[in-house]
């Protein structure tokens, strides 16, 4: 079957650009093209009121004000950013302990990773069976000497939701700063920085129907409140704090992602629950074996982990082909090694790698559930009798 007319179930790796929002960044690819950061003209003015407006829809969503919002590439630079921006301004400071969790994306396991390379004590927490920080274990690993404490609001494979709020208390009751990567979290769930008490949170606008290539880095106070070096030079830009040439097209779709994702975020999630929880049922209802994994736990509303026991997970989604959908992170897609999620929540690298993740959208429907169900108990069924 041509992949091209296959239906989409991988909206964690990315989403499909909203056509409201194409039209949006249309006329700043040819009609407003000035760059925002000359005023002495009417294409740099123009531009930069666009940017304007899209910074106070970007931190209209997540109950920000204007000037907290930094325009970055993506959650993957945001993440650098925070952790290796707060870390490197404070390397000569008492407090050098970085705590995280065994289960975050690459793009904060690394950075971490590299400052213990560099003297920092880095600390990794384990999580339960659904893929759920310890509280106990946060509270033993987070004291006085905490500089930061990084952890997801929601897991991009498994779907968990983080105890967040919970989290960014402890870090400050030991003087400590709370960074949240909700990349897999805005727009699918309500997220308020103010609720969650964060100091610095990351987004991109690819995972909430806007384009590739921008995101943004929430900072608690403004880009001023809290010191971090830059994790590179050039104009100054965003306040210094990420020079480089304002992408206005991506920025301004971003801004037109969110305030859509806003008026709809309520019934969408309702509507995708429900999608979801009908083919959780009924694949279980059709093959009694396969585990759900996090299903005990709070999850994403679209997220579903599933494990095929016996069944090999590329070889079942290349015979399911009336479907896209993936095995886990697609930012670490062609890796050998087993999803380290799913080992982190106690599968066996058999059963992770029999594991795919379905992650539905906002243009799925209930015929293309029907589709998938149907596609995958197929598959399945086709590859046990071999």
């Amino acid at each position: 079957m041509n992949s091209i007319t296959a239906i989409y179930l991988d909206y964690n790796a990315t989403t499909p650009c909203d056509p409201r929002v194409v039209e949006k960044m249309l006329p700043f690819f040819g009609e407003t093209y000035g760059n925002p950061s000359n005023g002495l003209h009417i294409q740099g003015r123009k531009s930069a009121k666009a940017v304007d407006d899209a910074r106070e829809q970007v931190a209209g969503l997540i109950g920000a004000r204007p000037n907290e919002v930094v325009f970055t590439s993506g959650a993957t630079e945001s993440n650098n950013l925070a952790i290796l921006g707060i870390a490197h301004m404070r390397q000569n400071g008492n407090r050098k302990r970085i705590v995280t969790c065994v289960v975050e994306h690459k793009a904060v396991l690394l950075p971490c990773k590299k400052l213990k390379e560099n003297g920092f004590d880095v600390v990794f927490l384990s999580v339960d069976k659904n893929g759920r920080v310890s509280m106990d274990e946060a509270r033993q690993a987070i004291n006085d000497k905490t500089l930061l404490v990084s952890i997801q609001g929601a897991n991009n494979e498994v779907g968990t939701l983080q105890p967040a709020k919970e989290l960014a208390e402890i870090a400050h009751q030991h003087g400590a700063l709370f960074h949240c990567d909700a990349a897999q979290a805005v727009g699918k769930v309500p997220v308020n920085v103010d609720d969650l008490g964060v100091d610095l949170l990351s987004m991109s606008a690819h995972k909430l129907y806007g384009p590739k290539g921008v995101g943004a880095l929430y900072v608690r106070g403004g880009s001023n409140s809290i010191p971090m070096e830059p994790i590179w030079y050039g104009g100054g830009q965003e306040n210094g704090l990420r020079s480089g040439t304002t992408n206005v097209p991506g920025i301004v779709g971003f801004g037109e992602a969110s305030e859509i994702s806003k008026s709809i975020l309520v019934d969408e999630e309702k509507r995708i629950r429900s999608l979801r929880d009908v083919f959780e049922s009924t694949m279980i209802k059709n093959i009694p074996s396969l585990k759900i994994n996090g299903y005990k736990a709070g999850r994403l509303p679209n997220t579903s982990s599933i494990t095929f026991p016996g069944i090999d997970a590329d070889a079942l989604i290349l015979n399911a082909d009336k479907i896209m959908v993936g095995t886990g992170s697609a930012c670490t897609s062609g890796a050998v090694e087993p999803s380290h999620v799913l080992t982190a929540i106690g599968l066996s690298r058999d059963l992770a790698s029999s594991t795919i993740r379905i992650s539905l959208g906002r243009y799925c429907n209930q015929d293309q559930i029907q589709v998938a169900i149907n596609s995958l108990v197929d598959a399945r069924n086709n590859l046990q009798n071999l």
